[in-house]
């Protein structure tokens, strides 16, 4: 599929995206390479390929999910200025 310079403009225009009249021609090539290659991909038979979600088949580290902190709540509040009900108050700032 190629891209006209035409619709890279009007692409261009939709997304707000600003470019130079001398680099359309450019991006026009470059638009119509990578929907060949997406053509090409999709041309291709997956039948009975199993989905992956990573391509190097890695597994994820995690740590196990517990708390690693203390509640310092009341440490942290006791300076501020004013303090109600486990809440800061600060000044009005609308009216």
């Amino acid at each position: 599929m190629a891209i006209e310079a035409e619709e890279v403009k009007v692409i261009a225009h939709l997304a707000r995206i600003g470019i130079e009249e001398r680099n359309v021609t450019d991006y026009a090539s470059s638009l119509s390479e990578i929907l060949g290659f997406v053509e090409q991909m999709n041309s291709v038979d997956t039948t009975g390929v199993e989905p992956m979600s990573h391509p190097l088949d890695a597994t994820q580290r995690l740590r196990p999910d517990e708390v690693t902190e203390d509640d310092r709540r009341e440490h942290y509040q006791s300076g501020a200025p004013a303090v109600e009900a486990g809440l800061y108050l600060v000044p009005r700032v609308v009216e």
